[in-house]
């Protein structure tokens, strides 16, 4: 079993770090032609979304990977990752990939002296470590998004078909857990 990470920009060793320890091995996609390789699933990982974007476009990657996650392929999308998902950035005007009915916002707990540590329960998986860092968050899901956790009231966790986006950063805690769920969508 093969997983691309967006190797971009961003938290992206960090990922394939977690997965190795899963026995999972990792495809780096980091131009267009990566896109040609083999793999099962995707990990969109945290970062500068802005920049992310940006280079997804200026690298041709943008369309194929749309259409890939369009056409079903499960992606873990964590925080800078789950506002390229998102279908609407409440306080930004661009879009991305768009391919996720949700509405985000970004940097939503503040500059990077807001980021902190928490645990609460996510759906599936019992009570789990979560790390956010200017993190964004859902404020509103459309049709078919399960609600997965919250935190303060405040939706940090969705799946929609074989779509996980996260606002905290499971890769940062070292527990396997979401990666194991993500996984199981493969």
């Amino acid at each position: 079993m093969k997983v691309a990470v967006l190797a971009l920009q961003g938290a992206f060793i960090e990922h394939e770090n977690m997965l190795q320890k899963l026995g999972v091995d990792c495809v780096e996609l980091r131009q267009r032609a990566d896109l040609d390789k083999d793999y099962c699933g995707l990990v969109l990982p945290g970062g500068e979304s802005t920049v992310q974007g940006k280079l997804l476009h200026e690298l041709g990657m943008f369309d194929v990977l749309q259409t890939q996650i369009n056409s079903g392929l499960p992606v873990l999308a964590t925080c800078a990752g789950l506002i390229l998902l998102a279908e609407r950035i409440s306080n930004d005007q661009a879009v991305y990939l768009a391919t996720l009915p949700v509405t985000v916002r970004r940097n939503a707990y503040g500059r990077q002296l807001g980021s902190f540590h928490t645990e609460a329960p996510c759906q599936g998986l019992g009570t789990i470590p979560m790390e956010f860092i200017r993190a964004p968050y859902v404020e509103a899901v459309g049709p078919g998004v399960d609600v997965l956790a919250t935190v303060d009231t405040r939706i940090v966790a969705v799946r929609y078909k074989k779509q996980l986006g996260l606002s905290f950063h499971p890769e940062l805690t070292g527990n396997p857990a979401v990666h194991k769920m993500f996984l199981q969508m493969l």
